[in-house]
C-alpha cells in the first residue's frame, strides 16, 4: 500500500514535492494503490517511485519525470503525458486508454499487454520498447520512432502510423487491420503471420521487411518501397 506520507506530500503541490525529493534521493516513493485521479504534477520527479495499481485518471502529469518507475497495472486514462520522461518505465497491463503521451520518451519501456486504445502517441520516442500484445487499436502513432520495438501480438487496427519510423520492428502476429502507415519506414520489419487485411501502405519503406504469412487482403500497397 501507498505511504501516506508521500501521498500528502505530493498533494501538496510539485514545487514541495521536487524539493523533498531532492533532499531525499535515497529514499524510493511509494504510491501503490494510492488515488490521484486528476492530479497536477506537471514536471514532478516521480523517478523510481512505486506507483503499481495507482489511480492517475485524468491526472496532469506532462514534463514530468517518470524514469525507472513501476507503473504496473496503473490507472491513467485521459491522463495528460506529455513529453513526459518514461524511459526504462514499468507499463505492463497498465490501463492508458485515451492519454495523451505527444511526444513522451518511452524507450526501453515495457508496455506489454497494456491498454493503449485510443492514446495519443505522436511524435513518441519508443525506441526498443516492449509492445507485446499491447491494445494500440485506434491509437495516434503518427512520425512516432518504433525502431527496433517489439509489438508483436499487438492490437493495431485503425491505428494511425502515418510516417513512422518503424525500422526493424517486431509486428509478427500482429493485427494491423485497416491502420494507415502512409510513409511509413518498415525497412527490415518482420511482419510475419500478420493481419494487414485494408491497411494502406500507400508511399511507405518496405525494404527488406518479411510479410511472409502476412494477410493483404485489400491493402495498399501503391509507390511502395520493396
Amino acid at each position: 500500500m501507498a505511504d501516506q506520507q508521500h501521498v500528502a506530500l505530493l498533494k501538496q503541490g510539485v514545487d514541495v514535492w521536487n524539493r523533498w525529493k531532492q533532499e531525499h534521493q535515497q529514499i524510493q516513493p511509494d504510491f501503490t494503490g494510492a488515488h490521484l485521479s486528476r492530479i497536477h504534477l506537471s514536471g514532478a520527479d516521480l523517478s523510481g517511485a512505486y506507483m503499481s495499481m495507482a489511480h492517475l485518471s485524468g491526472a496532469d502529469l506532462r514534463n514530468a519525470d517518470l524514469r525507472g518507475a513501476y507503473l504496473s497495472r496503473a490507472f491513467f486514462s485521459k491522463a495528460i503525458l506529455s513529453h513526459a520522461h518514461l524511459n526504462g518505465t514499468d507499463l505492463t497491463k497498465a490501463h492508458l486508454s485515451r492519454a495523451d503521451l505527444t511526444g513522451a520518451y518511452l524507450d526501453g519501456a515495457n508496455l506489454n499487454e497494456a491498454d493503449l486504445s485510443e492514446v495519443d502517441l505522436s511524435q513518441a520516442h519508443l525506441y526498443e520498447t516492449s509492445l507485446v500484445g499491447a491494445n494500440l487499436s485506434e491509437a495516434d502513432l503518427s512520425e512516432a520512432d518504433l525502431s527496433d520495438a517489439n509489438l508483436s501480438g499487438a492490437h493495431l487496427s485503425n491505428a494511425h502510423l502515418d510516417v513512422s519510423l518503424l525500422i526493424r520492428v517486431n509486428l509478427s502476429g500482429a493485427d494491423l487491420g485497416r491502420a494507415t502507415l502512409r510513409g511509413a519506414n518498415l525497412n527490415q520489419a518482420d511482419l510475419g503471420g500478420a493481419d494487414l487485411r485494408e491497411a494502406d501502405f500507400q508511399g511507405a519503406n518496405l525494404t527488406g521487411a518479411d510479410l511472409q504469412g502476412a494477410d493483404l487482403t485489400g491493402a495498399n500497397l501503391t509507390n511502395t518501397v520493396r
